[in-house]
C-alpha cells in the first residue's frame, strides 16, 4: 500500500501540472498596446531632448 501512495504522489503532481499549464496558456482578451506604446513614445522623447547644463 506505501508503495501505491508513492506512485500517486507523481501522478497527482503530473495532473497538476497539466491543469495549471492549460490555465497559464488560456486565450485572454485581445488588448492594445497603445497606452505601452504612447509611453514608450515619451520615454524616446526624453532620453532624446539635450540636457540642460545645470553648472
Amino acid at each position: 500500500m506505501a508503495a501505491l501512495a508513492w506512485l500517486l504522489i507523481p501522478l497527482l503532481t503530473a495532473v497538476g501540472a497539466g491543469v495549471w499549464g492549460s490555465w497559464a496558456n488560456r486565450t485572454r482578451r485581445a488588448r492594445s498596446d497603445g497606452p505601452e506604446l504612447v509611453g514608450y513614445a515619451r520615454f524616446r522623447e526624453a532620453m532624446e531632448k539635450p540636457r540642460s547644463s545645470g553648472d
